[in-house]
């Protein structure tokens, strides 16, 4: 069963939102449905039963299950704000990292970039995992 990337790509936005296990986003294998599920909020609609089977239902990755975290910000460093390597490795050793590396993304004029970035890296990394998990997309 098709499944229109931009429902995958909303349904991985949400998964991605909390923390871990405070969202989730399942895909019904046989009819393309996708659920949602937050912790932090009462069901729009209710999860089947059985949505633990994973023969019948596939969980949809969230940033992390995706490597779109810290790695995805050191290659975009890399490529585009080379100058500013050591910067952000200081940035990613204590906490408050993804704030500082938002001001330096606003000091370098580089938020738009970052965000064509991120954008073009998150898509191309779901439409790899639906291939993985031999499901059928369609634009």
């Amino acid at each position: 069963m098709p499944v229109k990337f931009g429902d995958l790509l909303l349904a991985y936005e949400f998964a991605s939102f909390q923390g871990a296990g405070e969202t989730a986003a399942y895909l019904c294998k046989s009819t393309g449905k996708i659920f949602m599920h937050s912790d932090m909020a009462d069901e729009v609609e209710e999860l089947p039963d059985d949505i633990d089977d994973r023969e019948k239902y596939v969980v949809i990755p969230d940033k992390r299950d995706l490597d779109l975290g810290t790695r995805l910000v050191f290659r975009f460093v890399r490529e585009f704000l080379p100058n500013d390597y050591d910067e952000v490795s200081r940035l990613f050793s204590r906490k408050g990292a993804y704030a500082g590396f938002r001001n330096l993304l606003h000091r370098r004029h580089a938020v738009g970039h970052w965000h064509d970035f991120e954008n073009k890296a998150t898509k191309a990394a779901l439409r790899e995992w639906c291939d993985s998990e031999s499901i059928e997309i369609m634009d």
